[in-house]
């Protein structure tokens, strides 16, 4: 069964999929995935697409839940601003990170309150402020004294977060460089939003996106505390504290969700326990998202070269890469190996490969190394799991080609939390 959506529009000017596919009982998303490529291989254009299996979203909701009770989440939309994705999360309960205006009114449009969202970019535009402030969005986040002075201008009624510098070299993607003031500076912020007139009423820090070391939470909460104490002695009420995110996306390397889950318990129950009442929340965003997306590409040309030594290597050029949905691909330590859409009578031998994506840029390479795969045919597919983080909003349409179809999904998952679809209206409903 399918339930038609009418009247929705994509980012890049392109209709939303039709139909929201919802699977019975024995289906997956994988094999809607195959059956996907089958169809366009037999009907083509034989276009990149993505697969969001939303089911999949809800699941890592329950497990974000469940590992941390005593953490709110609340959704980092900069991670996958999919209306699909924001409105299951909205349904769910969630909270939401934004980091601009348009994101505001994403999440505002849906019909979030505005108790829901934490507008937490440290270095704000003042026309994004007075939107925030126009619309009781009241929590914000700062980091220097300049913020704070432009805050008092244009939003007095805010309440504010200061931003904590952490030690995050050792994350996929550090954040620190850019953002967040030193535990020295804090003292003399605190009696600057004090002398403003602010209401400051909390802290928080980011690890770094894809923390490879979990202990750096337990550092960051421990100067928090002392952050709060602070606070307290420059005669503020001190009640929230925001650990933002850094969370993996995946098991497949690093540090497993469920230790990070056990430290960061461990630290809160020392340094904030529950009868302090102070309100913790968290800003997951590739945790939620990356295994919730499936990325399906077409190799459209290849090209054997011989390597000093007489070995061989391919390249194979693909319908998406660098400036669709692998713009990280440069950042990430290891590549990632796809799965082979192809029948094989006996085990292949394997060749280093390059990948490059479709447009006439060098650089657009899907990663800074090559992976091993076995020689391919113009027209086979290349399927990569795990990809729904930072993908589809980091995409753009540079030399003319557009950003890879996104299918949705639901299925038992959803329906079992509750979760129902209004047809006429397309809008995802507790029932």
């Amino acid at each position: 069964m399918s339930i038609c959506l009418e009247g929705l529009k994509e980012a890049h000017g392109r209709p939303w999929p039709k139909e929201l596919i919802t699977l019975g009982p024995e289906e997956s998303a994988q094999q809607m995935v195959l059956r996907r490529i089958q169809e366009l291989s037999d009907s083509g254009p034989q276009d990149p697409f993505m697969l969001a299996d939303l089911d999949m979203l809800a699941s890592r909701h329950q497990a974000f839940c469940q590992a941390l009770p005593q953490v709110s989440p609340f959704y980092a939309v900069k991670c996958n601003s999919s209306p699909w994705v924001l409105r299951i999360l909205a349904a769910l309960g969630t909270g939401f990170d934004c980091a601009s205006q348009v994101e505001l009114e994403q999440v505002l449009g849906l019909g979030v309150a505005p108790s829901r969202i934490i507008y937490a970019n440290p270095c704000k535009p003042a026309s994004h402020i007075r939107y925030a402030a126009q619309h009781g969005v009241q929590l914000l986040t700062f980091g220097s004294e300049e913020e704070l002075t432009k805050v008092a201008q244009h939003y007095p009624g805010a309440r504010l977060l200061l931003r904590l510098r952490t030690q995050d070299s050792q994350s996929t993607f550090p954040l620190s460089t850019k953002f967040g003031a030193s535990l020295e500076a804090c003292g003399h912020l605190l009696t600057s939003a004090r002398d403003l007139g602010l209401a400051m009423v909390g802290a928080s820090f980011h690890v770094g996106s894809n923390c490879q070391t979990p202990q750096r939470f337990t550092q960051a909460i421990a100067d928090c505390r002392c952050m709060f104490e602070m606070g307290r002695g420059a005669g503020h009420d001190m009640s929230c504290l925001d650990i933002g995110g850094g969370f993996p996306g995946t098991e497949d390397s690093g540090p497993k969700f469920e230790e990070m889950a056990r430290v960061i318990s461990a630290a809160l129950a020392q340094d904030f326990p529950e009868e302090r009442g102070v309100k913790v929340i968290a800003e997951p965003g590739r945790f939620y998202m990356e295994s919730v997306c499936t990325a399906a590409v077409n190799i459209i040309a290849k090209k054997a070269v011989l390597e000093p030594g007489g070995s061989q290597k391919l390249m194979y050029y693909l319908n998406n890469g660098h400036y669709g949905s692998f713009r990280l691909g440069h950042r990430e330590p290891v590549p990632r190996v796809p799965i082979v859409v192809k029948e094989f009578c006996s085990e292949p031998p394997l060749f280093p490969c390059t990948l490059y994506g479709p447009t006439c840029d060098a650089s657009d390479r899907l990663f800074l190394e090559d992976v091993w795969l076995p020689e391919l045919d113009v027209g086979n597919w290349l399927v990569f799991p795990s990809m729904g983080a930072y993908t589809s909003s980091m995409s753009c349409s540079f030399n003319g080609f557009l950003p890879a179809t996104i299918c949705y999904t639901m299925g038992p998952q959803l329906r079992c939390l509750g979760v129902g679809v209004e047809e006429e209206a397309g809008n995802l409903t507790l029932i």
